[in-house]
């Protein structure tokens, strides 16, 4: 998915708990996601705006209009203005929708895991497979009580409606205490030959991600979505990569789009700077190393990463970098987003 910038007008909201809004916007023509994807929003806030990424919860395919589901953090710069000020009619300017966490088929039996707000992206998947495909799939959804568990009649229907195809298993902090390994363990060790789909709070996806792999899942068939506040303005303009006297350039190939570019890139500017300074249309979108959107191959050198909030070591070791935080070491470096 591109960089490309729209300003989506708010067609419905609805309050799925006590603190979780769900945001209908009314759908561009042309608009294509997928299943698991998210928008990045550019929100108001007292010190300027503020950028936010929030899981789409609709379906591509299945439901009529683009929605995203928001839960209202203590103290949270964004999710509270959501809450609050979001209503028919608003107008909220985004990133074209991004992310990876989304399967790569609907025919693949899937094991589901979310805690909280960790639902979105994957109720986004279930629809998407129920309706597209016909893989089974086995949700463990974890929640504080009953009153925190977001879709709880949509969920139900669902399952009435396939039983064959769904199961969801309800974890209640107030019943059963905090999940932990040894009984989530054997809740999904039947259902570990598919994918894995992980999305909740960091220590529900530690507890979760090392079950799995205690299972002998491998790394390429766990997929996990972590959130991560942003600190900057992905709308904010880029430098022009012009090196200082003495700064070091090297020699960079990309494959982009199906072409190649040849470009001279200076040692202090970010690979996702130049590229888009240089007028290519790399993906990316929070700009801060912390959603993947911007991930590419490095085929050939060496580059270092300022910050890096969600590649994996596996991850690292198959060559993907993030562009946005990426500078050259090599005198010759070779990308692909091929």
């Amino acid at each position: 998915m591109t960089s490309e910038r729209l300003r989506l007008r708010v067609r419905e909201v609805v309050q799925e708990t006590g603190d979780a809004h769900s945001v209908v916007f009314d759908t561009p023509e042309g608009f294509t996601y997928k299943p698991g994807q998210f928008l990045t929003l550019r929100l108001p806030h007292e010190d300027g705006v503020v950028a936010r990424c929030y899981s789409v919860s609709s379906a591509p395919g299945v439901d009529d209009h683009l929605k995203i589901t928001v839960k209202r953090v203590e103290g949270g710069r964004g999710s509270n203005w959501v809450c609050d000020n979001v209503v028919e009619g608003t107008e909220v300017d985004v990133l074209a929708p991004s992310g990876t966490f989304t399967p790569h088929s609907y025919d693949v039996d899937l094991l589901l895991l979310a805690g909280g707000s960790g639902i979105t992206p994957v109720m986004s998947i279930i629809k998407a497979t129920l309706a597209h495909g016909t893989g089974r799939m086995f949700l463990v959804y974890a929640n504080r009580d009953e009153r925190s568990v977001i879709f709880h009649a949509e969920l139900r229907q669902l399952v009435a409606e396939h039983p064959e195809r769904l199961v969801v298993l309800h974890w209640l902090e107030s019943v059963q205490g905090l999940p932990s390994h040894k009984p989530l363990s054997l809740l999904v060790e039947p259902w570990v030959r598919g994918e894995t789909f992980i999305c909740g709070p960091a220590p529900f996806m530690d507890c979760a991600a090392d079950v799995v792999k205690g299972l002998g899942v491998s790394r390429d068939r766990i997929h996990i979505e972590r959130y991560t506040s942003l600190q900057g303005d992905p709308w904010a303009e880029v430098e022009a990569a012009v090196p200082v006297e003495g700064e070091k350039v090297v020699a960079l190939h990309v494959e982009l789009d199906g072409e190649s570019h040849e470009l001279a890139w200076p040692e202090s500017t970010k690979l996702l700077d130049l590229l888009l300074d240089k007028g290519l249309d790399a993906p990316y979108s929070c700009r801060e190393g912390a959603c993947s959107a911007c991930s590419v191959m490095l085929v050939e050198g060496e580059v270092r990463m300022d910050n890096n909030s969600v590649l994996e070591q596996e991850d690292l070791d198959e060559g993907w970098r993030l562009a946005c935080q990426a500078h050259p070491v090599s005198d010759v470096v070779k990308v692909t987003y091929e």
